[in-house]
């Protein structure tokens, strides 16, 4: 359709359709039950017939003969036969489901990255699905806040690549989305990962600089990859609720940004204007809403019971609905929904393409380059003679998919025991409770084994939305079952799954090896199998630190520089620190082992001097030495030495993944040019200084010595 006939459609529309246009409601109501939704819970209010009439948008169904009985039913009772948009949580997957965000993360390939979500969109498109709610493009500190699982993690740099990925795989590259592509919705605007105490629906409180230096990265990013939609945040920002924040959507987003697509509230969160403190009611909440340049209220009446009397008493000029309108038009029109509201659907293609095995493949592939060897002291890879023993509640535990999954199948995922069938197996504990028959039981099994594989972690039951942890530890028992395991003297491996940065400061004592598997997935369990036997040779790399305690929360490695910085080594008081642990975390931004070894040298810079139209080329020398081959990500970073305000004591600028063959080498290079040193000033300029600029290369945000590898230029 074009331009010219939606703008003509719209002038025939009634002020009730077009107010339709801005509503979301869940599935459930058009089905004519109240499940609520799979995740968020369920919001009791009436939904009467005639707002289901004219709704616009649908949430969290999919499947072939739903959204088809659903569509049809719609058409055959909307006078203008306008389609209805079909929108859900894809975010690690559709029905074949890759490693939670955070694990994603660690495999530090967006391209990777890129490629999955191409097979997400496919699934989710062939279910009748037309919009995403990915990527989450927050930045996080706070692993206490359960959404943690959906970011990427703790810098801006790596979570630009990562979310602007995120939507060219789900809307592909084309000027069009094709029909096994969907539209990607960039959330939460803005900086929901900094909600206070890392509580979910909290407060947020930071300077405008914070905001555009550490925050927007991301989001920029995603919308210069064509984001179709945004999603407002539940937080406030500078004091206002992001849903009725009309200098952070049509100032930054609409006019800094030039974001023209839809914005859509996240669910409830216009309604929640009142909860806020900000609208005296309902009616009030809406007009702050639209008038802020929310376009889709999801989940609550607001828009729904006010916006017509609003528009009638001229409290909302008609020009702002009549724009809104016309952009979730636009959207349906891109999408190709005029001309087939079923974009090709059919039960045929549905099934060809749920779960096909290419998907699977792929879906093993990442989940074994998501995972992190945080620690090995000589005990992995598995010898394939040794006899193992498989303990612990995630032993055979198909809680792999983490708790955005929605359209996933548990029930169908195979579990290490599967997966381990000539293991002696014992379940050892409940996840969060202690049962001495279990205990017992594991101890017996224990006994009769070489090695000893412990399975442990948190349930999707405590990650994810409104599952905030004020203690990000392991449940006692679990603590405790290592403890035993550990005084067989035998060698333990520990297998973490979980969706947050655990605090495992009472896990790393008793373990010899420890494997960071997270929430994997559909395969998910093969995939940890072929890593600690070594057929997978792992390369994961951490994108979020993990504390040595709770209340050292936050720890990132991008820190501001203090005035007392603690001095190597010293134990003096009138520092920056703690008097009872390290201020470092247990395990740093971009760690991560390998079974091979890797030696960096011939560190080397093409020039000491940088001028605004110049660039310089850093180089490293990585070599393998030892006798298997292996993944390396490669880092840079870069400290400003001295800026017109505070900067960070260093920053990721550049990475790269490289493979090695034994003994073999390979130069890494990066191109360093003034646009990499610019950050926003004082006065909200974003420029680089001119001055002294360190730069390292390693495996790691930590380097081992970081005075001797560390190297310098000069930039006028």
């Amino acid at each position: 359709m074009k331009q010219e006939q939606l703008e003509q459609l719209l002038l025939k529309m009634s002020v009730k359709e077009k107010v339709g246009q801005l509503t979301q409601f869940a599935g459930a109501f058009y089905m004519k039950h109240d499940d609520g939704t799979p995740v968020t819970g369920r919001i009791e209010f009436p939904v009467e017939d005639d707002m289901l009439d004219v709704s616009g948008s649908v949430l969290g169904i999919a499947g072939f003969e739903k959204v088809k009985a659903i569509q049809e039913n719609h058409l055959h009772r909307s006078r203008l036969g306008i389609p209805l948009l079909f929108m859900a949580d894809v975010i690690n997957g559709f029905q074949t489901i890759f490693p939670i965000p955070l694990g994603l993360g660690a495999t530090w390939e967006p391209s990777l990255i890129e490629k999955l979500q191409a097979v997400a969109s496919k699934e989710a498109s062939s279910a009748g699905l037309h919009v995403s709610f990915a990527p989450m493009a927050d930045l996080v500190r706070d692993p206490r806040w359960g959404r943690v699982m959906e970011s990427t993690g703790e810098d801006p740099y790596l979570n630009e690549r990562f979310a602007a990925a995120t939507v060219s795989g789900l809307q592909g590259r084309s000027e069009t989305i094709s029909n096994d592509h969907i539209g990607a919705c960039v959330k939460h605007f803005a900086a929901y990962g900094l909600s206070e105490g890392g509580r979910d629906y909290n407060t947020v409180d930071l300077s405008e600089r914070e905001l555009r230096e550490m925050h927007m990265p991301a989001y920029k990013a995603a919308l210069q990859a064509g984001a179709k939609l945004v999603m407002t945040a539940f937080n406030t920002v500078n004091g206002m609720p992001a849903s009725g924040n009309a200098p952070l959507l049509r100032g930054m987003l609409r006019d800094e940004l030039d974001f023209e697509g839809v914005v859509i509230s996240d669910f409830d969160a216009v309604e929640e204007l009142v909860a806020h403190g900000v609208a005296e009611n309902e009616s009030v909440a809406a007009q702050k809403a639209l008038q802020a340049g929310v376009d889709i209220d999801m989940m609550s009446l607001s828009y729904a019971r006010s916006l017509s009397s609003l528009v009638e008493q001229n409290l909302i000029d008609a020009s702002l609905l009549d724009e809104a309108v016309l952009r979730v038009l636009e959207l349906k029109n891109e999408l190709g929904l005029f001309e087939d509201p079923y974009r090709g659907m059919s039960v045929t293609n549905e099934q060809a393409v749920l779960n096909a095995a290419e998907h699977r493949k792929l879906a093993c592939e990442v989940a074994e380059k998501s995972m992190v060897l945080l620690k090995n002291q000589n005990v992995l890879p598995l010898e394939r003679n040794r006899s193992i023993a498989l303990v612990g509640p995630y032993a055979d535990n198909p809680d792999l998919l983490g708790e955005w999954s929605i359209f996933g199948n548990m029930e169908e995922t195979k579990t290490l025991k599967d997966r381990l069938p000539d293991a002696r197996y014992a379940q050892g504990s409940a996840l969060y409770h202690r049962e001495e028959t279990l205990l017992l039981e594991a101890l017996d099994v224990m006994a009769q084994a070489d090695v000893i594989v412990l399975a442990l972690g948190e349930g999707r039951d405590r990650s994810g939305e409104a599952r905030s942890r004020a203690s990000i530890t392991l449940a006692p028992c679990q603590i405790e079952l290592l403890k035993k395991a550990h005084e067989t003297g035998k060698p333990v491996v520990v297998t973490l799954f979980n969706a947050r940065p655990i605090d495992l400061t009472d896990v790393e004592p008793y373990a010899d090896a420890i494997l960071e598997c997270w929430h994997p997935g559909s395969e998910g369990a093969q995939a940890v199998v072929n890593v600690l036997f070594g057929k997978t040779n792992p390369s994961g790399k951490l994108t979020m630190s993990f504390p040595r305690a709770t209340g050292q929360i936050p720890v990132y490695y991008n820190a501001y520089k203090t005035g007392r910085p603690l001095p190597e080594g010293s134990e003096e008081r009138f520092y920056s620190r703690y008097i009872d642990i390290p201020n470092e975390p247990l395990y740093p931004f971009g760690f991560g082992l390998s079974y091979a070894a890797f030696t960096y040298s011939n560190r080397r810079i093409s020039q000491s001097e940088l001028n605004p139209s110049s660039t310089l080329i850093v180089s490293v020398d990585v070599t393998n030495t030892s006798l298997v081959a292996g993944e390396e990500v490669v880092q840079l970073y870069i400290q400003d030495v001295v800026g017109e305000v505070v900067r960070p004591v260093k920053e990721l600028k550049g990475f790269e993944k490289i493979s090695l063959l034994p003994n073999e080498t390979k130069t890494v290079s990066f191109e360093i040019d003034s646009e990499m040193l610019r950050y926003h000033h004082s006065d909200l300029s974003y420029a680089s200084d001119p001055g002294l600029f360190h730069v390292w290369m390693d495996g790691s945000s930590v380097c081992e010595d970081e005075g001797k590898l560390t190297f310098t230029f000069h930039t006028s």
